[in-house]
């Protein structure tokens, strides 16, 4: 699908959601700054108290969890209970979580309701607001999986939604890729049903592989897109980087929070650091406070 094609299915009217930034900046930020645990994964399956506290000293308040097990009920080798204890005693907190849903693509309806109900537990002890789908393999990235990926984010969605909680899909780069007339972002949005699926965008795989600004993709889904990944691209090999190091100048293209629904924002940035994982964290927690904070 072209980009004037997208936009005028989508009803789009006016100006892309696009913040004007100078003249709303506010003395006190609405959202806690937040960061991905996937981002210092290493650190937090080797020491999880130490890297928070760590994480928490540089001003992050709050956290998207990566790596939950399901069958030992724990996150980094710690009950989930006792690992809520820690967060509390932190006075920190994990509002969202990436689990690993992926492999139940191919299994049966049960196995999947199952492994929801464990993610459902896991995430009610953490207190947290939403459990994530964040990814599929290279090998399931066809349209008939799409479609059926689809299919099963309805149904997750229901469950997830009947035990009060959020539930929301995560984008790669891989979504937008074309498959003839479609690519899997188009299948995802209109497939699932926006009461029950909700949006997770990665700032940094929209700019790197699709044709719409993330202001063009709220637009056409106002209100979906309730959490953010916030990181940056280098300009040369347009990896991942430093925020504020990079090609994404977030001053001009971060999106309006209101019209995106905007409940939760998360600093990323997965790989590539200068120097090592916490470093990266704390230049772009500095950049952050710095530059952007006082816009959200």
């Amino acid at each position: 699908m072209k980009r004037r094609q997208f936009i005028e299915k989508a009803g789009i009217m006016g100006a892309s959601a696009i913040l004007p930034l100078k003249g709303i900046a506010s003395a006190q930020p609405k959202y806690k700054m937040g960061y991905q645990l996937f981002s210092v994964n290493e650190e937090m399956n080797k020491n999880p108290l130490g890297t928070l506290t760590a994480l928490k000293k540089m001003g992050y308040q709050d956290f998207e969890i990566f790596g939950f097990d399901d069958e030992k009920d724990s996150y980094y080798g710690i009950k989930s209970a006792a690992f809520k204890k820690m967060l509390d005693d932190l006075n920190v907190s994990a509002t969202s979580g990436h689990y690993s849903f992926a492999p139940y693509l191919d299994k049966s309806d049960d196995d999947l309701r199952r492994f929801v109900d464990r993610c459902i537990t896991g995430a009610k002890n953490l207190d947290s607001k939403y459990i994530t789908w964040p990814w599929i393999a290279p090998e399931q990235r066809t349209i008939d999986n799409f479609k059926l990926m689809a299919l099963k984010l309805n149904k997750i969605g229901e469950q997830i939604t009947k035990a009060g909680l959020g539930f929301a899909y995560h984008n790669h780069g891989f979504e937008f890729e074309s498959h003839g007339d479609a690519n899997g972002f188009s299948i995802i949005t209109s497939e699932t049903d926006p009461a029950l699926v909700k949006l997770e965008m990665d700032m940094y795989w929209v700019m790197n592989s699709s044709k719409y600004t993330p202001g063009e993709l709220i637009d056409a889904q106002p209100g979906r897109y309730v959490m953010w990944h916030i990181k940056d691209m280098d300009k040369k090999t347009r990896d991942y980087t430093e925020l504020g190091n990079g090609s994404i100048n977030y001053l001009t293209l971060l999106p309006d929070p209101v019209k995106s629904g905007l409940q939760y924002y998360y600093l990323e940035q997965g790989g590539n650091f200068a120097v090592n994982s916490m470093t990266s964290a704390a230049e772009s927690a500095q950049y952050f406070k710095r530059n952007l904070q006082k816009y959200l």
